[in-house]
């Protein structure tokens, strides 16, 4: 069994660093080629960040254990919220004040809400893949939209949102501007690989180690493989914070969460359509949809800039342990 955890442990070292060298590469690229920040962070970056969960997603789907690739993308949202946010606030109290960020959190729910609708029959069909996978495309090109409105100033019009808002200015200073493109194609290419490899050493070790402990695949990805593919956006997030760039640090959990939801999500259905097991609906979902809603009253901003102090995000961190024993008790037991 051993063979097992050091396959795990390796493939989500290996995970995490190609994740990041690909987004490295794919947004050196794409800045490159004349694309704004704005544009990248929003789409390449919030992509690249949920790259680990589709890749391992898909390859658990193929493997012939889509209940794996479900459990990633719920556990890995809820990972993002009560875990990484959790963390980050505790560490560096979290000020939301973009504009562009206000309009994404209706965009979430929808998603959200959406998934649910698709699973509530208790099956993940193609029909339902397809559809979340449209849903996918549909969200790259809004963003994309939207990082365009956001910058266009019309003569005697003003755009919805100005160049003010703090999250241009953020995603400016991260895109990385001294890559050439053949270093950035390298980058890209190699890191695109390395993705593929490590996830499916991951799958492997973790299909294994659920045999070996007698649990369900849902029940490993919800645990092992979530906070392994959420320890990107955890990085991303902590280091985004005590820069100064709150609104990044929230940003990359909404759009890594609409990914999810939508792309992880779709490929079990497309690959290896399945039903559902009962604690999706009855224990999984509800919990993404309730920290959701927690997430959305905390960061919103009302009446003023979001905030998450240090007590929401102990409070944040709290709800995750709660969560991972009521698995220990209902899903392990």
């Amino acid at each position: 069994m051993w063979m097992s955890w050091l396959a795990v442990i390796g493939g989500l070292v290996f995970l995490v660093w190609s994740a990041e060298r690909f987004v490295l590469g794919a947004a050196g690229l794409a800045r490159n080629l004349g694309v704004s920040p704005l544009i990248i962070g929003m789409t390449i970056m919030g992509f690249g960040t949920s790259a680990p969960e589709i890749l391992v997603s898909g390859m658990a789907a193929s493997s012939g254990n889509p209940g794996m690739g479900i459990g990633n993308a719920l556990g890995s949202n809820i990972a993002n919220i009560a875990l990484v946010l959790g963390v980050t606030a505790l560490i560096m109290p979290l000020t939301v004040d973009s504009g562009i960020l206000r309009r994404e959190f209706p965009v979430l729910f929808a998603a959200t809400l959406l998934a649910g609708a698709l699973m509530l029959d208790g099956e993940l069909g193609v029909l339902d893949g397809t559809i979340l996978l449209g849903s996918t495309a549909l969200l790259i090109f809004w963003m994309i939209w939207l990082g365009k409105r956001s910058q266009s100033v019309s003569s005697g019009t003003p755009a919805t949102f100005s160049l003010a808002d703090p999250l241009t200015g953020e995603f400016e200073r991260e895109v990385p501007t001294s890559l050439s493109t053949g270093q950035a194609v390298l980058w890209a290419v190699l890191g695109l690989v390395a993705l593929v490899l490590s996830s499916r050493l991951l799958v492997w070790g973790a299909v294994n180690i659920a045999q070996d402990l007698g649990v369900s695949d849902l029940v490993i990805g919800l645990t092992i493989i979530a906070i392994g593919t959420s320890l990107p956006e955890l990085a991303a997030s902590v280091m985004s914070a005590l820069k100064g760039e709150d609104d990044m640090a929230v940003g990359n959990i909404i759009g890594s969460n609409m990914f999810n939801l939508l792309a992880v999500l779709a490929l079990p259905g497309l690959i290896a359509p399945s039903v559902l097991e009962p604690a999706v609906l009855q224990r999984d979902f509800p919990v993404v949809l309730g920290l959701t809603f927690v997430l959305f009253l905390m960061a919103y901003g009302f009446r003023g800039p979001g905030r998450i102090n240090r007590l929401e995000g102990g409070l944040l961190l709290a709800c995750f342990v709660g969560y991972m024993t009521w698995l220990g008790m209902t899903g392990l037991g």
